[in-house]
């Protein structure tokens, strides 16, 4: 057993989510209001996630399992990112703004699937370890962002340069870590993608339902973090960015019942509850404004936990599971490739799009239109997931 692995663990998810908490959230409120950009633009800028997701995760999860050390990748990865962090939070035209972002994220994202094949390589028990060293990085989050809505600068550029200070430190970290050296395989890259192991994965029906289900689920998603901190500072909502917060505090409650519920439920009804929450936390939004009541918004926030974490961190253990040990790295970075690859893409875009569509003259927004679409789609998904996916283990 290596020394203090789960402290050191925890440290890495805990500097991951910093660095992603500290811009992610507030960075929609700093593009429209500071520096003028339109909903479209801010869509695109959101979206620039899903393109570098199509591209280097999967091509460093397979760099990852065949040539390199996971936590020197990491490292490189982090100090570049810092840097490019830096030069963002002094830039103040899109024209500039968003290639910026795109090598930034292209960075970046390969750091998610990274640092949890990192995880599962060292640990054991994944689905009773892993939700314990992974809510270190909801904590982060939950943090960072009551300290940038305290500090009440989700409109200026501060909460980038948090955020580029928190991934030169992650890059320096990294190379503490345990060494995860890549796993040797005598054939070459090509034949192990067209081996007999990775061939039965992808004609298993039940797992290619849950990556669809999933990358289908990033629609609402995209809208919660693209655009939930401005919805809530036009409403007047006081210190959005603490409030969101609530969301995370809830996502540690679960991370933590996870293991629990894995004990006691199918993954299926598991999966099914965290993809219909989505569709109804939109609902409650919707609410809140005809209601005129910021408690709705509070209750809809708060669905974030169940949510995330029965959708997208099930399916995410739930993949690790079935794939190949040697192809770890690689497994993790598929899934990003969909998921926030594919579905923040298309996500990004469509809300994107109907935030332009749906602004009133005076420059404010028809916030339940706009929350129309993710209602609904969270709940279709939900109930094609219950329909198609015929898996009946417990998870």
């Amino acid at each position: 057993m290596i020394k203090n692995l789960y402290p050191r663990l925890a440290v890495l998810q805990f500097l991951q989510f910093l660095i992603w908490g500290s811009w992610f959230v507030t960075a929609g409120t700093y593009l429209q209001q500071t520096l003028g950009f339109s909903g479209r633009e801010v869509g695109m800028i959101y979206g620039t996630t899903a393109i570098a997701a199509t591209i280097t995760p999967f091509l460093v999860g397979l760099l990852a399992d065949r040539f390199f050390a996971i936590e020197k990748l990491l490292s490189l990865l982090h100090l570049v990112g810092g840097g490019l962090l830096f030069i963002l939070s002094f830039l103040t035209t899109f024209s500039w703004f968003y290639p910026v972002m795109l090598v930034y994220v292209m960075c970046y994202l390969p750091t998610f699937s990274l640092s949890n094949a990192l995880c599962f390589h060292h640990l054991t028990d994944i689905k009773r370890n892993f939700p314990r060293i992974r809510v270190w990085g909801t904590v982060a989050w939950v943090l960072v962002g009551l300290v940038i809505g305290w500090l009440r600068v989700e409109d200026q550029a501060l909460p980038l340069q948090i955020a580029a200070v928190g991934s030169l430190l992650q890059g320096v970290y990294c190379l503490t870590l345990p060494h995860t050296p890549p796993q040797k395989q005598s054939s070459n890259l090509w034949q192990t993608l067209r081996g007999p192991e990775v061939q039965q994965l992808l004609r298993d029906p039940s797992l290619v339902v849950m990556i669809i289900s999933i990358a289908f689920i990033c629609i609402p998603s995209a809208y919660y973090y693209s655009f939930v901190n401005s919805f809530l500072n036009e409403q007047g909502v006081s210190n959005a960015a603490g409030k969101m917060a609530l969301g995370q505090v809830t996502e540690i409650i679960f991370m933590l019942a996870l293991p629990w519920f894995f004990h006691r439920w199918r993954l299926k009804t598991i999966v099914f509850v965290g993809l219909l929450a989505w569709g109804l936390r939109y609902g409650l939004l919707i609410l809140g404004v005809y209601l005129h009541s910021e408690w709705w918004f509070i209750a809809g926030i708060s669905l974030h936990g169940l949510a995330y974490i029965f959708s997208m961190l099930s399916a995410q253990i739930y993949l690790d599971m079935r794939v190949p040990v040697h192809l770890r790295s690689t497994g993790q970075g598929f899934y990003s490739l969909l998921t926030l690859g594919l579905g923040v893409f298309v996500g990004s875009s469509i809300a994107g799009e109907s935030v332009s569509y749906f602004t009133l003259a005076d420059g404010t927004h028809n916030w339940p239109a706009i929350w129309l679409l993710p209602t609904c789609v969270g709940i279709v998904v939900a109930l094609a997931f219950w329909v198609f996916f015929k898996g009946r283990q417990k998870a």
